[in-house]
């Protein structure tokens, strides 16, 4: 099992000196376990402290902040929580030994978002199509496997201290598709549920538990599952309690309803408020919430329709109950209106629900990134949705009064992630969660410092090269200038063009002889850009002022048209999968050179997953240059080889 990024060696600056810690609690005790380790193996017990982490009550952090200074040779942790207390320890481990050179002034850190929380699409059982993960990457669960717990003591405390470390406070256990056997989880397999708790509260993460919306007809035996029926209602109220009685700090409930096959409240002609504040009014008295997912749309759409328009959908349907959610319901929206593509505009959705608490949902996970194949820092694009001014000049992130979400990329691999570098987008969320102002490239230096402490200055450079714009690497050799998809159906990795160009999953180029792109302007469209406020409806709009990034998912257009970079359509298609290919092969030979400065075992992987990454972007640019090359006539200015 890697360390990542809390291998012992990150622990010597502070376990090479004496340390005190005043307060009491289960998370303070995690605190002085963490303290007493890392003095068991440097050899810093005794002698006058030269690091005190301390309650008290005016600290000034608030509930998980915390106070960090050093003055006369003492650095000094406050705080008014012990969770505040265990994630100033973890800022020392950050800082190594520069939190004890010289003095510097006390500085309170609070984290942005209340709630920073990893979601896990494990399923108990293993699934016939999807397996033990959905949309794993990274081996099994670390939680259940064929139908059982592992009950892994070992694993799953290394990976509650890992996420904490990062800022992570919330983790829901289960795959939000609840299959019968999940469905259990809320009653009679509870208890697999409690132990998960018990591992996760030392390190102040609370738990949080997918739940099918049928549990009443499933679980209880109910003739109906109607969000409004007083006999659900009390079933729900029954049910929760005991999942308190039982788990005191229960965070609540994760809910997916009419999506994708999953039940709902539209089945008795309820809304999707009706649904979620059922669950909500259950969850209340105990402070509970419900995260109510937004990823409602028709999955089975006649691709012959061209007035249906996915990308509509989420907005159309909760845009008009903005205000009629409890106040313990929080919409979990992702962060585009498909589907964690590499290329979205920001969800509408999020500007729009003013009045109701709003989470947006981030993929860890590489589904449409590479599949932790590929190396892809998602980073970058985190940073850049999160600052995003949707309704200007509030950002996305302080429009996420319900916390950040992300899908958890995380499994019983070695590694932990599959791709060992892929480790950093775990670490990156959580830092961004509780910082989203933070740069991505600092991110990525704190993960290389602590991963592989005493970095040499070459492999540090090395990684930066590699990682920093790896997610516009892989823009550029997959689906081009927004459109998305174009990936083989089901598996979504690798190149399939038109893999769902005639599926019923609205997913759409519509590439003729002339042009591509889906139209969806409010003037000859499907009228999508109406959802935005202004500026951007209007800047999305028109095909002066649209970002080239995102033109063919706003605009259909002639291969000739001219992008604001001056190049054509058809010719940035060619030039950016002939660089994106080029850009990709440079990494290896890289990789190579560092080949003494890390473990054989990880650089052998790592060179692993570049061949490959390498194999599927050359894929990725003859299918895609091929395709377009055949749809227009039109050939590549620089004569490079497609294939005809």
């Amino acid at each position: 099992m890697h360390p990542a990024w809390l291998p012992p060696e990150a622990w010597r600056a502070i376990g090479s000196r004496p340390a005190r810690v005043d307060g009491e609690g289960l998370v303070v005790q995690t605190v002085i376990d963490e303290i007493r380790a890392a003095q068991a193996a440097f050899g810093g017990g005794s002698g006058s402290p030269e690091l005190v982490l301390a309650l008290s009550p005016t600290a000034g952090g608030g509930p998980e902040g915390y106070r960090l200074g050093r003055a006369d040779g003492v650095t000094t942790v406050l705080a008014e929580t012990p969770a505040g207390l265990l994630y100033g320890l973890y800022h020392v481990v950050r800082l190594g030994e520069a939190a004890f050179a010289e003095d510097f002034p006390a500085t309170v850190h609070r984290p942005t978002h209340a709630r920073r929380m990893l979601n896990h699409w494990d399923n108990v059982d293993r699934h016939p199509v999807m397996g033990q993960v959905e949309r794993g990457y990274s081996g099994g669960s670390i939680f259940w496997r064929d139908g059982v717990a592992l009950r892994d003591e070992a694993r799953v405390r290394a990976y509650a201290r890992l996420v904490a470390a990062t800022g992570i406070n919330a983790v829901a256990v289960n795959n939000v598709n609840v299959h019968r056997t999940e469905a259990h989880l809320l009653t009679d397999r509870l208890d697999d549920v409690v132990w998960l708790a018990n591992i996760f509260r030392p390190y102040g993460i609370r738990v949080h538990l997918s739940v099918s919306f049928n549990a009443p007809m499933l679980l209880g035996g109910l003739p109906t599952a109607d969000p409004l029926d007083p006999a659900v209602a009390a079933w729900w109220a029954a049910v929760t309690k005991n999942v308190y009685d039982a788990i005191p700090d229960f965070g609540g409930y994760v809910v997916k309803a009419d999506s994708e096959g999953q039940p709902g409240p539209f089945g008795y002609g309820r809304s999707h408020a009706d649904g979620a504040n059922a669950l909500a009014d259950a969850l209340a008295p105990y402070g509970g919430v419900v995260h109510w997912r937004a990823f409602v749309y028709n999955h089975r759409q006649d691709w012959r329709d061209r007035s249906t328009d996915r990308a509509k959908a989420a907005y159309e349907h909760f845009a008009p109950l903005d205000g009629q959610f409890r106040d313990n319901v929080i919409l979990q929206v992702k962060y585009g209106p498909i589907d964690f593509q590499v290329r979205e505009p920001i969800s509408p959705v999020i500007a729009a629900m003013r009045r109701t608490r709003v989470a947006v949902e981030l993929q860890a996970t590489q589904e449409y990134t590479g599949q932790q194949k590929h190396i892809c820092y998602l980073a970058p694009q985190w940073s850049e949705i999160l600052s995003f001014p949707l309704v200007e000049p509030t950002t996305v992130s302080e429009l996420c009064t319900g916390g950040l979400v992300a899908v958890s990329n995380v499994g019983d691999d070695e590694y932990w992630t599959g791709h060992p570098l892929a480790q950093a987008n775990l670490y990156a969320f959580g830092r961004l969660a509780w910082d989203p102002a933070l740069s991505p490239s600092a991110v990525l230096d704190e993960w290389i410092s602590l991963t592989f402490p005493g970095a040499d200055p070459g492999l540090r450079e090395t990684l930066h090269v590699m990682m920093d714009d790896s997610w516009r690497t892989y823009e550029m050799y997959t689906a081009p200038l927004g459109v998305g998809f174009m990936v083989k159906p089901h598996y979504h990795y690798g190149p399939d063009v038109d893999g769902y160009e005639y599926s019923p999953w609205g997913t759409y180029h519509f590439a003729d002889r002339d042009g591509v792109g889906v139209d969806r302007t409010r003037a000859t469209g499907t009228g999508y850009t109406g959802q935005y406020p202004p500026p951007w409806r209007d800047v999305y709009e028109s095909l002066s002022t649209c970002p080239d990034e995102l033109l063919l998912f706003f605009h259909h257009v002639p291969y000739g048209h001219v992008l604001h970079s001056g190049k054509t359509v058809i010719q940035h298609i060619y030039n950016t999968h002939f660089e994106g290919v080029e850009r990709v092969r440079a990494l290896r030979p890289l990789w190579d050179r560092v080949a003494g400065l890390v473990d054989p075992a990880l650089h052998a992987r790592v060179a692993e997953r570049l061949d490959e990454q390498l194999r599927c972007a050359i894929e990725w640019r003859d299918q895609i240059n091929t395709y377009f090359y055949r749809k227009s006539g039109v050939p590549d200015a620089d004569g490079r080889t497609i294939y005809r």
